[in-house]
């Protein structure tokens, strides 16, 4: 899998097929699996604070692409993991 790097800027498809540009706030790895934290890229340059910023999670497949994460037990060890990584940021 290539790297992706934080503050790349991707573009994604909505459900309802419109594309929307994503930055990638943060890259993790839980059990084996790749996952990313993005938000739109829009929000990011708008909002001064990461509170206001709505963020979302994508499993990275073998081929690199992003898919849905599908169960919310699944979503839920993503969000944790990503909010103490944040934490850590903050700390250093």
């Amino acid at each position: 899998m290539s790297k992706i790097e934080v503050g790349e800027i991707f573009t994604i498809s909505d459900e309802s097929n419109e594309e929307q540009e994503v930055e990638v706030l943060g890259v993790m790895t839980i059990e084996g699996n790749d996952y990313v934290a993005v938000a739109f890229a829009d929000d990011v340059r708008q909002e001064e604070t990461e509170e206001d910023i709505d963020i979302f999670f994508l499993k990275v497949d073998e081929e690199g692409d992003f898919t849905a994460i599908e169960s919310d037990e699944e979503f839920d060890k993503v969000s944790v993991a990503f909010d103490e990584m944040m934490d850590e940021e903050e700390e250093e």
